[in-house]
Formats: structure tokens, sequence, C-alpha cells
């Protein structure tokens, strides 16, 4: 093992590697904080770059810009509420609240915080716990994958700010959208209305920037003039000291949040979408700040985004142990080392064993050089609530458009963007949260595909539904957090009954 460590140490040293991974972090982080320009795309742009360079620093620059461009994300949700992935659209309303108090740069600071340490962990349960995951994640079939879909839709209705019944008719919304395309089985178009653009159905990006930016540009712009908000720089002292101590705070969220994301994101096609929702749930459900969630607490912040970056790593387990992609990134990244000669699998831990080492030593890296340049991603970050409100509007809706344009080249993406945007904006209105309508676009398609897988293979004999072990024991999960609000709540009233006894 010290050989092995020693060779990946000497690759990832390199002069030129180093060059590349800080290049492709500031790419990643550019790219990042640019809503609809996620992560997967960032890491498609540079597909062309990794055909001119060696094996190991081609990996690394796809493993540094997704570290970076997933902390990225967080920016504009924190600044303009419009969130830069669909993780961070599981804490976009508590970031924008803690703006609005003048604290974005505490929102941002423990982000980043926790993303790095997320992160480190994630690379630790990559180093060593990748067989024992990989093995338990290869036993997941249509049936475990459907479950642990309807887990996250679960959290989106648990973490919805105020009623529940609005959190659950904003994911009914979002599930319904998800349908329209073509059928996953049968190929049939649906909801399409005739227009053959619409068979690639609703895509997510345009419809997360409609629902939060333009909702919020046509908020502001219907609403009395408001006074500009401006965040403190997260270099000055009293920032820092504020986002250190928040996060020492709420370690435990940091480890809870880590440990749900290095799980999940261990499970090929989870990703940290779901890790980020499912981390946020059981902040919430455990928590005794719940009802400041969504107003402006850092608690969430923290658990979340621990979790979606703490996936980040996690996802390469089944990626190097057996070729089969975590999340999107990965299967762009088993498509690289493929190029490079690199073939995913047991020859990668018993022959290339340099390369594999340099891939860990990659991950620590990155997660390490996203905390000072993040911070300067903050404190750049900071002036664009001093732009005038009116030229502040005016950009948003000109990134909105190019990052709704940019998705396929159509201009189907911007109309869908916009409609989104003023259903969003009717749906603010009313009080109905907006983040579950994301969950439902993004998860739809994967309850539907592998629910239907399910039921065609058994000839729809339902009960292998709830037969399976590792089946049974994700429908106990889900129905614990289902009941666990209404359980807490009537274990507090009977104590509080019982004390206000004893006092009497």
């Amino acid at each position: 093992m010290a050989a092995n460590l020693a060779a990946g140490l000497t690759e990832v040293a390199d002069p030129f590697t180093l060059l590349v991974v800080v290049l492709s972090g500031l790419f990643g982080l550019v790219i990042g904080a640019l809503p609809g320009m996620t992560a997967t795309l960032a890491a498609a742009l540079l597909i062309p770059f990794t055909f001119f360079l060696d094996p190991v620093p081609a990996v690394a620059a796809i493993i540094t810009m997704s570290a970076m461009a997933i902390f990225a994300g967080d920016v504009p949700g924190a600044l303009l509420r419009i969130p830069g992935t669909p993780s961070s659209a599981a804490y976009t309303e508590d970031a924008y609240g803690l703006t609005r108090q003048g604290k974005g740069a505490v929102a941002l600071g423990v982000s980043l915080v926790a993303s790095v340490i997320g992160g480190l962990v994630g690379a630790l349960v990559l180093i060593f716990v990748a067989p024992v995951l990989g093995a338990f994640a290869l036993r997941f079939t249509s049936y475990e994958y459907f479950w642990v879909a309807v887990l996250g839709l679960t959290a989106a209705v648990i973490i919805s700010r105020g009623s529940q019944l609005k959190g659950a008719i904003a994911l009914m919304i979002g599930l319904l959208l998800s349908t329209v395309g073509l059928d996953i089985t049968l190929g049939h178009p649906r909801f399409t209305f005739g227009e053959e653009e619409l068979y690639r159905g609703i895509d997510f990006i345009p419809a997360m920037i409609g629902l939060f930016g333009i909702s919020e540009v046509l908020r502001t712009v219907t609403a009395r003039p408001s006074e500009q908000l401006v965040i403190p720089t997260v270099q000055s002292g009293g920032a820092i000291r504020e986002t250190f101590a928040s996060i020492w705070r709420h370690k435990g969220r940091v480890g809870s949040g880590s440990a749900i994301g290095g799980v999940v994101g261990a499970l090929p096609g989870a990703g940290a979408d779901i890790a980020a929702w499912v981390a946020y749930a059981v902040t919430k459900n455990t928590s005794k700040n719940a009802r400041s969630f969504g107003k402006g607490h850092v608690e969430p912040i923290i658990g979340a985004s621990s979790a979606n970056n703490a996936a980040l790593g996690s996802a390469f387990v089944p990626t190097l142990a057996f070729g089969i992609p975590g999340d999107t990134i990965t299967a762009i990244l088993i498509g690289v080392l493929l190029v490079k000669g690199i073939t995913p699998g047991p020859d990668l831990f018993t022959i290339q064993t340099d390369t594999l080492y340099a891939i860990y030593i990659i991950f620590i890296v990155a997660n390490l050089l996203l905390l000072p340049l993040g911070f300067v991603l903050i404190r750049a970050s900071s002036y664009v609530l001093r732009i005038p409100l009116p030229m502040l509007m005016a950009v948003i809706v000109g990134i909105s458009l190019v990052g709704a344009y940019a998705i396929n080249n159509g201009y189907l993406e911007i109309i869908i963007m916009l409609v989104m945007g003023i259903l969003g904006f009717f749906l603010e209105r009313a009080k109905v949260p907006l983040a579950p309508v994301v969950l439902g676009l993004v998860l739809g398609p994967i309850v539907e595909q592998n629910f239907m897988q399910s039921v065609v293979k058994t000839n729809w004999d339902l009960g292998q539904f709830f037969s399976r072990p590792i089946s049974a024991a994700l429908i106990v999960i889900t129905a614990l957090f289902l009941l666990y609000p209404a359980l807490s709540g009537a274990a507090r009233s009977m104590l509080r009954r019982r004390r206000d006894r004893e006092a009497a």
C-alpha cells in the first residue's frame, strides 16, 4: 500500500497535473455559479480537452471540476434564489433567507466548509469502503431503486415549509410535468399536444431556472421597491468566526449529512441530488429548530451540502469497482477512462494500482483546494447584490435565457422556463413551496422507469416490491419519515401533559 501511495503521489505532484487541477477547479467554479450550467454540462465541455491529456491529468480535471461546480451551484441560490444544481434546490430557501437577513456570506461559508468536510468523507468512503459498499450496491435491482426514489419523494413532502399538504400538491405538480414526453415503457407520446419537441419531455434545468429565477424577478418587479440587499464580505472577521462557529455548533449535522451522502452516493444512479434531499429531511425531522427551516437557518444548509459533496466521492465506488456509473458525471468519466486505456473493475484494483491511488489522492487535493478557491468565489460574489436592482433583474433574466437555451440549443427550453416562472409566481402567491416541484421532475422518471421494469418482468406481481429484504428496509425507513413528525409531536404533547400534572 505504501508503494502504491508513493506512486500515486508522484503522479499527482507533477507540476502539469497540479496546473490542470487548478485550471479545472476555476472552470468548475465559473460554470457552477451560472444558473443552468450544471456540473454535468461542465464535465461534457471538458471532454474534448481531456483527449490531449495523460490519464491522471484527464481524470483530475473531471474530479476537480465537479467538486468545485457542486459547491458553486449554491452561490446563485443564496444570492439570487436560483439554485445552480438540483441538490442545492433543497436548501435554497434557507440560504436566500439568510441573505435577506444580511448573512449571505455566512450561508455560503457554512455551505463551503460543510462541502469540503463532506467531500473528504466521501473520499474516505471511496478509499476504505469501496469493496463493501460496491458489493452492497450490486444487490440493488429495480425494486430497490423504486423505493429509493420514493424515499426521495417522501423527503420533499417532509421538508416542505408550512403545510405539508401544499408540499404534496407541489410534488404532484412536478410528477405530472415529468410525464410529458415519450412513455418510458411503450414509447408513446404523452401530453405533447402534437409538438414533436416535447417528445424529449420537460427538462428540469429550465424548469428550475423559471421556478426560482423568473418567478423571483416577477415577484420583485410587482412588489414595492425594497431595500437593496447587501451581504458582508466573507473575509471580515465576524463572518469567518460565525461560519466556523456554526459548523462547530452543528457538527453532528456535518457527520450525519456526510454519512447519508456516503451511503446514498454509492448507489448507482442515486447521486448527490437524492442524497441532499434525504439529508435535508433527516435534519428537519430530528431538529429542535424545524419551524425555522425554509426561513433562513444554517442547520439544513450544513446537513444537505455536506451530503451532496460526500455523495460526489462515494458515487465513484460502483464506477471504479464495477464500471457502473454512480451518476451522470461518473458516466462521463467512464468514457474518459476507457479512451485512456483504463478499464474500471477488478483490474484497476490489482494491476493499475498507481492510477487508482492517484485518483484517491486527487479527491483529497480537490476538496482541500475547494476551501481557498471557494472563499475567493464568495468574496467576489458578495458584490453581486450591490448592483442596482433594475440592472440586477435584467442580468438575472439574461443569464436565465442563456442558461435555458444552452441546454439543447432550442427555444422550447426558453418557453418552459417562462411558463414555469409564471407558475412559480402564482404558487408562491398561494404559499405553495417550489422545491418539491423540482424534485418531482427529477425523480418522477426514475420512479416510473423502475416501477414499469419491475412489473413487466414479473407479470405485475406487486408482492416483489414488499417481500425483498432491502425493499422492506427501505419501506420501513420511508414509513418512519412519514410518521416521525406525528409521533414526535404526540410524544412531546404527552411529556408536556405529564410535566403539567406533576407540577400541579
